[in-house]
């Protein structure tokens, strides 16, 4: 079979080369487009990212196409509909960076707990003084997660070995993963009450728009911490701005934001497109948060591991095996 790969990086190449020997590949850096659909007009199987829209238009110059490798989570750059037409297997990446995601809520969190990074800054100016830096522990604590999937049930897992006490807020209710994780289901207005720590694990969507918001914010017990790590837009900004500002949050560690919402796969962030035409830059300089002494901001980076961004590989490669085998995973319906 015939494969061509879009979007692909260099070190990409050598480990879609050695574990799909067998097959003839072709590699583009840059996306699928009219431009360049000339060269693989024969491909079996076509691999990309979200840069590489698969329409009507370049589906019709791949007339021997059986197989699409989407090496996301995401597919609204695919047209499902026409695939189907032409019985064009759609396969993707349903998940890949759970714990990667888990492991960063934690991160941020003990930042928060111990000070981190005024440490670090407070060494580099003043020295070994450790005035104004006493921290608290994570150990009998209370954790709020808003959103028991995949992340969330890492985050519990982690919380566990911190010794917390762990809620969940969740719309559909597994009871025996509660049992199996030690943790308690809560609705979100009695999580946020109880939680000396939030963690949001939830996707963004219309339901979860400003899910935490002016009204239910005051509900949060005071000097609460708040984690972000799924989407900006789960949480309305000036909520959470005044509720920094009262103290009703002592601190939130967040590594998304309101303004980013156009990102829809976090993967998107490395493509080389990326930025030009979002001034990412101004809209922290000019963002109201950056002004908050309590909150730590990253960016975006929680997904971003070595093993994370491997995985995306694997699970790309194990599509296209399962699929010459004649026994395709992960189909998209």
């Amino acid at each position: 079979m015939k494969l061509a790969f879009f979007e692909i990086e260099e070190w990409e190449k050598d480990y879609v080369g050695k574990k799909l020997a067998d097959f003839k590949v072709h590699y583009f850096s840059k996306p699928l487009s009219q431009e360049n659909i000339s060269l693989v007009k024969d491909v079996d199987i076509i691999s990309g990212f979200v840069d590489s829209p698969i329409n009507k238009e370049i589906l019709d110059g791949l007339p021997q196409l059986k197989m699409i490798a989407a090496r996301s989570t995401g597919f609204d750059h695919i047209d499902l509909r026409e695939c189907k037409k032409r019985k064009i297997i759609v396969c993707n990446v349903p998940h890949y960076g759970e714990n990667t995601v888990a492991e960063h809520a934690f991160a941020l969190m003990l930042d928060l707990s111990r000070k981190i990074y005024d440490s670090i800054e407070k060494v580099k100016k003043e020295g070994f003084s450790i005035e104004g830096l006493t921290g608290f522990d994570l150990k009998g604590k209370t954790l709020g997660i808003v959103g028991m999937g995949h992340i969330g049930q890492h985050v519990a897992r982690i919380a566990n070995g911190f010794e917390m006490n762990v809620l969940g807020y969740d719309k559909f209710k597994d009871k025996s993963m509660q049992k199996s994780l030690g943790f308690t289901y809560v609705s979100l207005p009695e999580l946020l009450k109880h939680s000396d720590i939030i963690s949001l694990h939830m996707p963004y969507n219309e339901k979860t728009h400003h899910l935490l918001n002016h009204e239910n914010m005051r509900l949060i017990k005071k000097g609460a911490y708040l984690i972000n790590t799924a989407r900006g837009g789960i949480v309305e900004t000036n909520a959470l701005a005044k509720a920094l500002a009262d103290g009703t949050l002592a601190g939130a560690g967040l590594d998304v934001l309101e303004e980013e919402q156009s990102i829809k796969e976090e993967k998107e962030l490395m493509s080389k497109e990326f930025g030009k035409s979002q001034n990412i830059k101004t809209m922290l300089q000019n963002h109201v948060l950056m002004e908050q002494n309590n909150v730590i901001i990253t960016p975006h980076n929680a997904f971003n591991s070595k093993e994370a961004l491997i995985r995306i590989l694997e699970t790309t490669v194990e599509n296209i095996e399962a699929f010459a085998k004649g026994k395709p995973i992960n189909i998209v319906k």
